[in-house]
């Protein structure tokens, strides 16, 4: 395996180390507890087994050299964004929790309106422009277009959605279903289309 492959392999692993915590020569360090950044992390982790491991895998099978494209890369901060996103609303529920523990997430830092109306919906809003950009310049058939923009437009919905209180129920299902519905759309889309 090339240095790239080894530093690709092991980022993802190390981050989700340091997420969880560890104690290093006396060096205490735990991701979880800046509430900003756990939605970030926590979609970095998830877009690289998702998006990269299975590309840098079938280079290793193959004898390939692994080499990090714009089309990957962009990708990587698709996926990224939609699990950061996701990760947001569920601090939503958690909110009560976490200001009590004083987890400065985004919905304890500027509310719950805020949250929702200046983070949720601008960056899905900004996700799904870009992505139609992209792929109108890139030719894609409308079908395919169309499949990969139904998660966005969910997701935006969603949000709106949670302005009221939801049971666990809601999100477990909803929520976490929009991580289903993304991939059924994106593998549907790049099968058939």
């Amino acid at each position: 395996m090339s240095a790239t492959q080894w530093i690709v392999i092991l980022i993802f692993p190390i981050v989700s180390v340091l997420y969880y915590g560890t104690t290093l020569l006396a060096f205490k360090y735990n991701l979880r507890t800046i509430g900003w950044l756990k939605p970030f992390v926590i979609g970095f982790i998830w877009a690289g087994m998702v998006t990269v491991y299975p590309v840098l895998f079938q280079t290793i099978v193959n004898n390939n050299k692994y080499v990090i494209t714009t089309i990957g890369v962009l990708l990587f901060v698709k996926n990224l964004m939609f699990i950061a996103l996701l990760c947001v609303m569920f601090d939503i529920k958690d909110y009560a929790t976490d200001y009590i523990h004083r987890l400065r997430t985004f919905v304890v830092n500027i509310g719950l309106r805020k949250t929702i109306f200046y983070l949720l919906i601008p960056l899905a809003g900004l996700g799904l422009f870009l992505f139609i950009g992209y792929a109108t310049m890139q030719g894609f058939h409308p079908v395919k277009i169309l499949l990969n923009v139904l998660p966005f437009v969910l997701m935006i919905n969603v949000a709106r959605s949670l302005r009221r209180r939801r049971s666990i129920l809601y999100y477990l299902v909803i929520v976490d279903g929009l991580m289903l519905v993304k991939a059924l759309c994106g593998t549907i889309a790049m099968w058939f289309f």
